[in-house]
């Protein structure tokens, strides 16, 4: 049985709306939620997603996804902000569909916001991926590693990696 979730689904960049109705982004959030939460999702454009990764992050960029994760128990809670136009770009350098990057980057934030950290070393790194790759077969997707890693041996100076 999935945890419940309480899903607050924002939009100020409304390109990529009808690929993200409430009940596919609430059951991608829910694959990867280990305990009940409370989650916003708010998908911006560029100029917002840059301002935010430089306020908190000291990095000039728009980013895929940032997580801000304010309580892990005994309630998930945390706001995930993803750019529409990193990941519109993204995907189309890793030849996949806009759907399939949503939902692994949303997959990706949830995970952030329950303590996983790729940033903390080769070893997190691994069982985050590894989690991430497992959840997303199980919604249908492929691999998204596979892809971002063909998508590099094509064209190595990709977009900034998913943030923290």
């Amino acid at each position: 049985m999935q945890p419940v979730l309480q899903l607050s689904l924002q939009f100020a960049d409304a390109r990529h709306r009808a690929l993200l109705p409430r009940h596919r982004v609430r059951r991608w959030v829910r694959a990867a939620l280990q305990a009940p939460g409370e989650i916003t999702v708010r998908i911006v454009g560029a100029d917002e997603g840059s301002a935010l990764n430089q306020s908190y992050r000291g990095k000039a960029y728009a980013t895929n996804v940032l997580t801000f994760d304010y309580a892990q128990e005994p309630l998930v809670q945390a706001d995930l902000v993803i750019c529409a136009a990193v990941v519109e770009k993204e995907a189309a350098e890793m030849g996949i569909a806009i759907e399939a990057h949503y939902a692994h980057l949303l997959v990706h934030g949830t995970l952030h916001a329950q303590g996983y950290d790729h940033e903390a070393g080769e070893e997190e790194a691994q069982a985050m991926e590894g989690l991430e790759t497992r959840i997303m077969a199980a919604l249908g997707f492929k691999d998204p590693y596979a892809a971002a890693a063909t998508a590099a041996a094509v064209a190595p100076a990709r977009a900034a990696p998913a943030a923290r």
